[in-house]
């Protein structure tokens, strides 16, 4: 009698102790070099949308959503406040910008990803009429939109030193 109570601890630990030593699940395959890829070559056409100062083809980099944080401003949210900033600075007739990513990273989830990297921008100074050149770092964060491209989620840039009298 006493060892009939016993027989259903003992398969409870039993079964515990099987769902303890299981291995986990294999993780979900990322297209992890396809993403970095993709999201390099969608730097690179935004890389030539600033050199055509098209605003609406640099604003189809962002999400809908998305964020820019830039010095001296306040947040720019949403694709419509970005592309209205970005407007009368593009229109400049010295306006320019590069960047080059010198790191690309892609979340395991395979749904957010982000690149850093350096810039050079030439602008003209609002007060002095001069043209300048910033030099600077960025982090510009992605995420994976329904039909599989990648989308601006945020962006942020600041200058490594005020910008330079071009000469």
């Amino acid at each position: 009698m006493h060892n009939r109570g016993l027989w259903p601890a003992v398969l409870a630990f039993v079964v515990v102790l099987a769902g303890c030593n299981q291995a986990p699940p294999p993780p979900v395959p990322v297209a992890h070099d396809a993403d970095v890829k993709a999201i390099s070559d969608l730097e690179t056409s935004w890389n030539h949308a600033f050199t055509t100062k098209s605003v609406d083809k640099i604003g189809a980099a962002y999400a809908d959503d998305a964020s820019v944080f830039m010095p001296d401003s306040p947040v720019l949210n949403g694709v419509m406040a970005i592309k209205s900033a970005l407007k009368p600075i593009v229109e400049d007739k010295n306006f320019s910008l590069s960047f080059a990513s010198n790191k690309v990273e892609v979340a395991d989830s395979g749904d957010l990803a982000y690149s850093q990297g350096t810039y050079t921008m030439t602008m003209t100074a609002p007060k002095t009429r001069k043209v300048l050149t910033e030099k600077g770092k960025y982090v510009t964060v992605y995420k994976k939109q329904i039909d599989g491209g990648w989308k601006v989620a945020a962006d942020i840039m600041n200058e490594d030193a005020p910008p330079k009298l071009e000469k």
